[in-house]
């Protein structure tokens, strides 16, 4: 099973990265397998720690992917990596183990510290469809446009129904992605 949550790491110079990560749990560690190449897997290598957010603000998942302005941070393990300050909880990780792959490396890691910060009160339907498009989005170099389009059409149904603001404003600047995807293709083909 696949968890879609957000990971935080900080470069050896203490330059933090927010990155949506669909994440697996395995008897108590946590699999990540960024695509190569990212800086969520350079920060990993280089430093051995990363930070597992748990929330329930879509609008961080699509910030990340339309490179919109990041969300407040704040130190973590002394020092050693930030969290999301506003996460409903967060765990520190350590990395364990490296799988290489020329694609997808697979880092295995340890949960150091634990902490709830807020109770969660569950998803709707238009933040599962914001979180979807998120995904979608991040493969735009990968999937087929058609493909994209189709299933934003019914995923705006969601969106459409159950959106509150914070749900329209991350499913925008998703929308705005792939319509500057498309502008570009369309200009490329006229060129």
């Amino acid at each position: 099973m696949i968890y879609e949550t957000i990971v935080t790491t900080c470069s050896p110079d203490g330059e933090a990265h927010i990155a949506p990560f669909g994440i697996q749990w395995h008897d108590g560690k946590v699999l990540i397998m960024p695509f190569k190449p990212s800086t969520t897997l350079q920060n990993v290598l280089q430093t051995g720690f990363a930070v597992l957010n748990l929330t329930d603000d879509v609008r961080v998942f699509a910030a990340a992917i339309a490179k919109k302005t990041a969300f407040a941070t704040e130190s973590v393990a002394d020092g050693k990596g930030v969290r999301l300050k506003e996460c409903l909880a967060h765990h520190v990780l350590t990395l364990e183990q490296v799988e290489d792959d020329g694609t997808r490396p697979k880092l295995w890691m340890r949960v150091l510290h634990s902490e709830s910060h807020a109770p969660f009160m569950g998803f709707n339907r238009a933040q599962a469809a914001v979180i979807e498009l998120a995904v979608l989005v991040s493969r735009l170099q990968r999937l087929p446009i058609d493909k994209i389009t189709q299933e934003m059409q019914y995923l705006q149904i969601a969106i459409d129904k159950t959106a509150g603001p914070r749900e329209q404003e991350a499913w925008q600047w998703l929308v705005d992605c792939v319509n500057n995807h498309l502008a570009q293709q369309s200009g490329m083909q006229q060129a």
